[in-house]
């Protein structure tokens, strides 16, 4: 997957030129102000974003601190660049959360560097959160919204866990956000489609269901949400690489071993 970048500066050589710099292996977006790249955000998915802090009207901290600020891109890394080197300007750049800060003129090698290592921690969280969902995060750094938001996404599943016609406009009501900013968000922080989320989340109840023993092996489906015990097989078998009866025999013959 490519990912995508917003760039966001008033001066129409520095777009061109960081558009030239990054496009050989990004997609890249240009915004001429931060009012734009607001507008922007709304439409497509965006993996980073580069913004300049001396604009008008809005500049880079204001923007920083509304993406920061909002549930919807709180997890999109944001580099500012600017042309004061003050540590006051770090200070702020910080306290608005920006995950990079780096001066004008800069080293291409930097930014790249910068860029690319963002990049690659975004991903392991992603692909720690979707192989692992919903675990304390210890070593990788997730923000306190993006940690609610899973949060409550998980809460809405689990709530309803047991209607096979589990709706994206109804989570995205629930969540106040649009269907599509929901999409957009699931997908980006856990490298899931919200079905595919859903799904794992159905399974991983199951597994805990079959630890418990407490309810039958027939049963399990229902309690999950699936409408037939064939489609239940399939998603299970999909996800785990071997069928829910074998996970269900392989689980009472540790237990057997464990109580001899």
């Amino acid at each position: 997957m490519t990912e995508d970048i917003l760039i966001i500066d008033d001066e129409p050589d520095v777009l061109d030129f960081l558009s030239m710099v990054l496009g050989y292996s990004y997609g890249v977006h240009q915004a001429s102000d931060a009012r734009l790249a607001q507008n922007f955000l709304e439409t497509k998915m965006i993996h980073l974003i580069i913004s300049d802090i001396m604009m008008p009207e809005m500049d880079g901290y204001e923007l920083c601190r509304f993406i920061k600020s909002s549930v919807e891109y709180c997890h999109i890394p944001v580099i500012l660049l600017t042309s004061r080197n003050t540590h006051a300007t770090h200070i702020d750049s910080l306290q608005v959360g920006a995950d990079a800060y780096i001066r004008k003129p800069f080293s291409v090698e930097l930014l790249l560097l910068q860029v690319k290592n963002l990049l690659k921690n975004r991903q392991k969280i992603r692909e720690h959160l979707a192989s692992t969902p919903f675990t304390k995060i210890q070593v990788l750094s997730i923000s306190k919204k993006d940690d609610l938001f899973q949060k409550r996404l998980k809460k809405y599943v689990d709530q309803h866990i047991e209607n096979p016609e589990i709706d994206l406009d109804d989570i995205a009501e629930h969540l106040c956000m649009s269907r599509t900013t929901l999409y957009r968000k699931i997908t980006d922080l856990l490298s899931l489609k919200p079905k595919e989320f859903v799904d794992f989340t159905r399974l991983k109840r199951a597994t805990e269901l079959m630890i418990d023993n407490t309810v039958s092996l027939e049963e399990i489906p229902r309690r999950v949400g699936y409408s037939s015990e064939q489609l239940f097989n399939r998603s299970f078998e999909k996800y785990f690489n071997m069928s829910a009866s074998e996970y269900h025999l392989s689980i009472q013959k540790d237990n057997r071993q464990n109580n001899a």
